[in-house]
């Protein structure tokens, strides 16, 4: 860190909590970026290891009984989102300190998670860039209306709309479409060249070679038994953070000037604040407002940071009880600042 940054820094965390602006912890997180070696390989080791662990006895006992093995595709698909959590990191470079170990640690993971790095890695970052932008929707996101918007709209694009929005089509159907069907195509960088089409060509080889393995290994049904089950639950897991991230009441969505990276980041973002365990499981990714405003500390430091600023654990802070409550929420209120329900956007309609 350079001597005026240090300078930069130390003034802001003299600065009375309530005085920091989003640009200020920015600056403030910065020493937290540093990631370990050592720490990242032991991540890897009790993340991979008990996943393969489960996997197998998964085939062994799918060899007696089917419904015995299914139920292990619940830890399984939690040991799966957290190696989906160390993909992540590695996307946004914070997990080694090189570049290349990054990379092909994320392209591994990315055969067992069914999702290609390179161009998962450009859509998300896209996702960080614009975070709550209004001007900049579409990409890396869940797609979010204004109440305005909404009910501009003819009668069939609303009724779409209220389809996506299905807690159904959100976490189940959506999540399984997304990683089994739509990551095989580079969607979203069709027409940027021919690199996103090489990871997701390459990725698709590499899970086609080990899927064909392991079915001559363990046979056609048993492999599905083992993998298909874990990938969905994983997946609709993984959703479900996502969607809580960013789809809860007190979020912020910004047009034009009024739009601020750090601000959208800070404030749009929720700190989802979970039970241990599945913080465990989670690495830490519900302390998402944090992350978005320094996506490069790894997600073991995560915690360090409400631990030494206690002031950040109340900013978008959601209870596992309170995020079931997002589920209602369909639109961007541009004239209440907070997101709605269509109920909502029915009983404002009327009041217009």
């Amino acid at each position: 860190m350079s001597t005026e940054t240090e300078r930069t820094a130390a003034a802001a965390v003299a600065a009375p909590p309530l005085a920091r602006d989003a640009q200020t912890w920015a600056q403030i997180l910065m020493r937290y970026r540093e990631p370990s070696v050592p720490r990242g390989i032991v991540e890897i080791a009790i993340t991979a290891g008990p996943l393969f662990a489960i996997w197998i006895v998964m085939w062994l006992v799918s060899g007696f009984s089917y419904w015995l093995a299914l139920p292990l595709a619940i830890p399984g698909a939690m040991f799966l989102v957290r190696l989906f959590m160390i993909q992540h990191d590695c996307g946004h470079g914070s997990f080694f300190r090189n570049k290349h170990a990054n990379t092909w640690v994320g392209r591994v993971c990315g055969i067992l998670t069914l999702t290609p790095f390179g161009v998962w890695r450009a859509t998300h970052n896209m996702h960080h860039a614009t975070s709550g932008n209004l001007d900049r929707r579409g990409l890396g996101d869940i797609e979010t209306q204004t109440v305005a918007e909404y009910l501009a709209q003819p009668w069939y694009e609303r009724l779409r709309y209220r389809l996506y929005r299905h807690p159904i089509t959100l976490f189940v159907i959506g999540p399984a479409y997304v990683f089994l069907i739509a990551n095989r195509l580079p969607v979203g960088l069709m027409t940027s060249g021919w690199r996103p089409w090489v990871s997701t060509m390459a990725n698709n080889a590499v899970i086609a070679a080990v899927a064909v393995l392991l079915m001559y290994l363990m046979g056609v049904g048993p492999f599905l038994i083992v993998h298909l089950p874990t990938v969905l639950i994983a997946a609709s897991i993984g959703v479900w953070l996502f969607f809580v991230q960013h789809q809860f009441e007190e979020t912020v969505w910004a047009e034009g000037d009024d739009w601020n990276l750090q601000h959208a980041a800070l404030k749009g973002s929720s700190h989802y604040d979970l039970p241990a365990v599945l913080r465990w499981f989670t690495a830490n990714i519900g302390v998402h407002h944090v992350h978005h405003l320094s996506s490069r500390i790894p997600y073991y430091r995560l915690h360090h940071v409400l631990r030494d600023h206690p002031e950040l654990k109340d900013v978008g802070r959601l209870t596992l009880w309170q995020s079931f409550r997002c589920v209602r929420l369909a639109l961007w209120c541009e004239t209440r600042r907070r997101m709605v329900s269509f109920g909502e956007a029915r009983a404002l309609r009327a009041a217009a």
